[in-house]
């Protein structure tokens, strides 16, 4: 396996889980308002892994960068100026970065082990 999809896939593994409390703290401060969409964990970093379950990520990542273009967008400052809203914000920034990246890999590589 190639080690720089190792490498990211463990990245994005770290990330869905900052990705995680960010949703959790933002719901807990915003309580009564719509959450943003909960992302699926990936509980290793194989290849085998990624290849069953990446499009539902895909997917799941789009729904939940709507969600903060949306907040983003939004009449009111309260949530986009909050910091549980800015953590939410950079933790989608960072797994969204991390996403592109692994979908390079695949696509140019293959997710093979030569690298």
């Amino acid at each position: 396996m190639n080690p720089r999809l190792v490498n990211l896939l463990a990245s994005f593994i770290r990330g869905s889980s900052d990705y995680t409390l960010a949703r959790l703290e933002f719901c807990v401060r915003f309580e009564g308002r719509p959450a943003p969409p909960v992302l699926d964990r990936l509980p290793d970093a194989s290849e085998a892994t990624l290849r069953a379950r990446w499009d539902g990520i895909e997917e799941q990542l789009a729904a939940i960068r709507a969600f903060v273009k949306q907040v983003e967008s939004g009449s009111g400052t309260d949530q986009r100026t909050d910091p549980a809203f800015r953590w939410l914000r950079r933790t989608v920034r960072e797994l969204d970065q991390y996403a592109r990246a692994l979908r390079w890999v695949l696509t140019v590589h293959g997710g093979d082990a030569a690298p």
